[in-house]
């Protein structure tokens, strides 16, 4: 697991009336709404759309710091609504960490490495989960989950429970599979499997051939 990126944002306060809004996004400003525990009452800004679409340009789970109205907030970006024909944001919200209170998200995976199974047998690689959802304390968030696929063979996955969770409580199941090698188009595993087998007889068959040939020319 990785940290995540700590942002820098501004905010500025706003009116909350549609025609303000109106008036935001067509100088490239969205309008957002903080939020959360130890928040009293929910602070309405707006951020530059830009600043906001950097956030949004990579998977990986960011926190921001965000400064409204002179005050400082610690925030996790928490949803954002798309306008349906432009794709532009329209309304982001912002959550406010807090130390002692857990948060609800999902994690993106981020697969590394080149499958055993694929680079030597032509085998398929298969990611049926790519976020994962989790609670977790502020300070134990990841920015993503690395999933190092090398030793993977035919017939073998990675699963949500071995994952490294520590201080992470999964909502997901722990025996949901995040990625599998499965074998080339038309064949079974059991096909893959049985030609290893007969690789390795052939490899430890010769390695006994040669030792019997030391052996010989040393009497």
């Amino acid at each position: 697991m990785s940290l995540p990126e700590l942002v820098k944002l501004e905010g500025t306060l706003r009116e909350t009336s549609k025609k303000a809004n109106r008036e935001l996004r067509a100088a490239k400003r969205v309008p957002a709404v903080l939020y959360g525990p130890e928040i009293e009452e929910n602070v309405n800004f707006a951020i530059d759309e830009l600043a906001l679409e950097r956030i949004l340009r990579k998977p990986q789970t960011k926190l921001q710091e965000l400064t409204v109205d002179g005050k400082v907030y610690r925030t996790l970006l928490k949803r954002t609504e798309f306008d349906p024909v432009t794709d532009r944001p329209i309304h982001a919200d912002f959550y406010v960490l807090s130390d002692n209170h857990k948060v609800t998200l999902r994690i993106p995976f981020k697969v590394i490495g080149a499958a055993r199974g694929v680079v030597e047998n032509g085998g398929r690689l298969f990611q049926p989960m790519k976020f994962m959802r989790i609670r977790v304390l502020p300070k134990y968030i990841p920015s993503e989950f690395v999933v190092d696929i090398t030793p993977l063979k035919i017939g073998q996955s990675i699963h949500v429970g071995d994952l490294d969770l520590e201080g992470i409580v999964p909502i997901d199941s722990l025996t949901r599979t995040i990625v599998n090698v499965r074998p080339p188009k038309g064949a079974l595993v059991s096909d893959v499997l049985d030609d290893e087998d007969e690789d390795a007889e052939d490899a430890e068959g010769a390695e006994g051939a040669e030792e019997s040939t030391e052996e010989t020319s040393e009497e």
